[in-house]
């Protein structure tokens, strides 16, 4: 980051809500700095300021994505039914597929793909880290000497991966019904597991 500019200013953060609901809107594929600079009543030699550079600004956005991942995520942890899989699994996939939040899912997405395809630069370490934040919500909604267990890690893994299955699924498809259906059958598995 350019040493001159400010950590935290005001300016800053406004800026970094501006971008980032446009990004949400139009996504981070071809961003350039003029145009997103001209959509927020900014300039680009200011977001070059704040920022440092243009990767440092999609370093920001994807943190800020991310603080929304987070934020979802501690709701889930505050209020899940004491040890319960299956609850927390279909609260995750109830916000995940309200279509009032399709636009972060996503932004998730794209960030999640890129990190996978050049883990380098902005992108660096956020499909894992993600992968970690939801794994250790899912953690907390098991039975402590169950969490573990390699069953237990494999159980938060196999719900993980149906819903990020599912999440991709529905993005491309829109079809809610059918997803969700998938969804409710393995969460289902979860309530009740074959001994």
């Amino acid at each position: 980051m350019n040493a001159s500019a400010p950590a935290d200013s005001l300016r800053k953060r406004q800026l970094l809500e501006l971008a980032y609901t446009h990004v949400l809107d139009h996504g981070l594929a071809g961003m350039s700095l003029r145009p997103l600079a001209e959509a927020i009543g900014s300039s680009p030699r200011v977001l070059l300021f704040l920022f440092g550079s243009k990767d440092g600004l999609v370093q920001a956005l994807i943190a800020r994505a991310r603080e929304d991942e987070l934020q979802m995520l501690e709701t889930l942890r505050l209020t899940p039914r004491q040890y319960d899989l299956a609850h927390v699994g279909e609260a995750v996939w109830g916000w995940l597929a309200d279509p009032r939040h399709r636009r972060m899912p996503t932004l998730w997405a794209e960030a999640y793909t890129r990190s996978l395809v050049d883990d380098s630069g902005p992108w660096a370490g956020f499909a894992r880290e993600t992968v970690t934040d939801w794994l250790e919500v899912f953690a907390a909604a098991q039975d402590p000497a169950h969490r573990a267990t390699a069953q237990g890690l494999s159980e938060r893994t196999l719900l993980l991966s149906v819903l990020r299955g599912a999440l991709l699924d529905l993005l491309a498809t829109g079809d809610t019904a059918r997803t969700t259906a998938a969804v409710s059958a393995h969460l289902r598995s979860l309530a009740h597991p074959r001994r």
